[in-house]
């Protein structure tokens, strides 16, 4: 058996960019309160599954990465917090 792949690391600062490959990739990114985040719904994803791997391959293991992400994501307002009367993440403008 062959040693494992080591995969590269995303940097912190590639954050911005890997979020705009997402939503250019027809995907509609944002947090879950402040420690998950979502690329988007199923039907998303999977009509954009190519393009999200390739995203992947760019990028790297952003894993450990989460909660820097989840923080972009919410200092843009792209975020739902559970409990929220917003269904979507365009209404946090309406509710702040």
């Amino acid at each position: 058996m062959g040693k494992p792949e080591s995969r590269r690391l995303m940097l912190k600062s590639e954050i911005p960019a890997f979020v705009e490959a997402v939503i250019e990739a027809g995907c509609d990114i944002c947090a879950i309160g402040h420690d998950c985040y979502v690329l988007g719904d199923l039907e998303e994803m999977d009509a954009a599954a190519d393009e999200l791997e390739r995203i992947g391959e760019k990028f790297g293991d952003r894993d450990f990465l989460l909660r820097e992400i989840v923080a972009y994501l919410r200092s843009i307002r792209r975020y739902l917090d559970p409990g929220s009367p917003a269904q979507h993440w365009r209404e946090n403008a309406k509710l702040h």
